[in-house]
């Protein structure tokens, strides 16, 4: 066995950048066939294994089994989301009355951070813990102006298996006033990703009596509408598929569902349950808490089979969903929505917990 090679925790080579750095894994063992596998490149959860009801593991987050189609296309498969996970609308926003300039990356609106943003970086390895609870700390350090963002942002992600569950902690300091939304954008399919196929039937609640709709370049309108009487009504359990295809305008703007749900309570202390989603077939259940205000439920409608991710499959609208917690988009514009303004001497944190169950 490798000397790296621990009760729960295994340390191993995951190709190497253009430059020749190499980038690593990080295995992090739970109980059960648990599994979470972590890349240093985008700080992203690259695999996470999961029993079923009968105790088989299986992979249930999109990736990529090498580093090259990471390096090749920016798809966002587990990655770590910053400096502003989200859009900030016309990628300009106004902080103390002056303007900065994201450079735009989703037609005229700035996407997940500009389009060189810290799901592009190379992070380094801060701490690492075998045990009960393994895990690993990642770094990176944004300087000041970094895709226009004022301030050198000091940015962590601690990724922490105990048991059958995930936490994913985000934290920040910055040197001079700025904005930070920081998240993390697994894409999910609790049928497993080598066997499974759309999660149209995966069973989904949200804690949320509100979203936001949307303009035509995803960026929020008016403020919160009630869920109530429409689509984005998932205050019951019911299949992500049940009203995807109902003739609504915000499902025809998103193609499905990308929205943001507005979480009562905003910012917490702690982290709260916010999604429960079911897979009937497996059993597997996954349970969400987060302490963020605001949570984009996303159904997958732009993947077209153009992306080979782990297994050679092919993933095609619907094949998986995202949850990722985080502050309400465009923010920054937004002095009606919760705020994401970091000053120096304040630190920002943002904790979620993935728990996973069979039924």
């Amino acid at each position: 066995m490798d000397a790296a090679v621990t009760s729960h925790l295994l340390r191993e080579p995951f190709g190497t950048m253009p430059d020749g750095t190499p980038v690593e894994r990080f295995r992090l063992r739970g109980t059960d066939g648990f599994e979470a596998a972590v890349i240093t490149l985008g700080a992203t959860l690259q695999a996470l294994h999961v029993p079923d009801r009968h105790g088989a593991p299986a992979d249930i987050v999109v990736g990529h089994d090498t580093l090259g189609p990471y390096l090749d296309h920016r798809r966002f498969f587990g990655v770590s989301v910053g400096r502003y996970a989200n859009r900030i609308a016309g990628g300009r926003f106004a902080l103390d009355g002056v303007t900065h300039t994201v450079p735009a990356n989703d037609g005229p609106n700035a996407l997940h951070g500009g389009p060189d943003g810290f799901d592009r970086r190379l992070w380094t390895v801060e701490a690492v813990s075998d045990g009960p609870a393994p895990f690993v700390t990642l770094g990176l350090t944004s300087p000041d102006g970094d895709q226009g963002f004022p301030g050198e942002l000091r940015a962590r992600v601690t990724y922490r298996v105990s048991g059958s569950e995930l936490a994913i902690t985000f934290e920040a300091t910055t040197t001079r006033p700025t904005v930070v939304n920081l998240t993390n954008h697994a894409y999910f399919n609790l049928a497993g990703v080598e066997t499974g196929g759309e999660v149209l039937d995966h069973l989904l609640r949200l804690h949320a009596e509100a979203y936001l709709p949307v303009d035509a370049g995803a960026i929020p309108l008016a403020g919160p509408a009630p869920v109530a009487g429409t689509p984005f009504d998932f205050r019951a359990p019911k299949p992500i598929g049940c009203d995807i295809r109902v003739a609504h305008e915000q499902i025809r703007l998103g193609r499905g569902y990308d929205h943001n749900y507005c979480l009562p309570g905003g910012r917490t202390e702690a982290p709260r349950l916010t999604a429960h989603v079911k897979h009937p077939a497996s059993g597997r259940v996954m349970e969400l808490l987060t302490d963020q205000p605001g949570l984009q439920f996303y159904s997958g409608n732009f993947l077209d089979g153009t992306a080979q991710g782990k297994f050679g499959r092919l993933h095609r609208q619907s094949d998986a969903f995202c949850l990722e917690p985080q502050t309400w988009p465009d923010t920054p514009n937004r002095p009606d929505f919760p705020s994401s303004r970091l000053d120096p001497g304040g630190s920002y944190r943002h904790v979620s917990l993935y728990r996973f169950s069979t039924v």
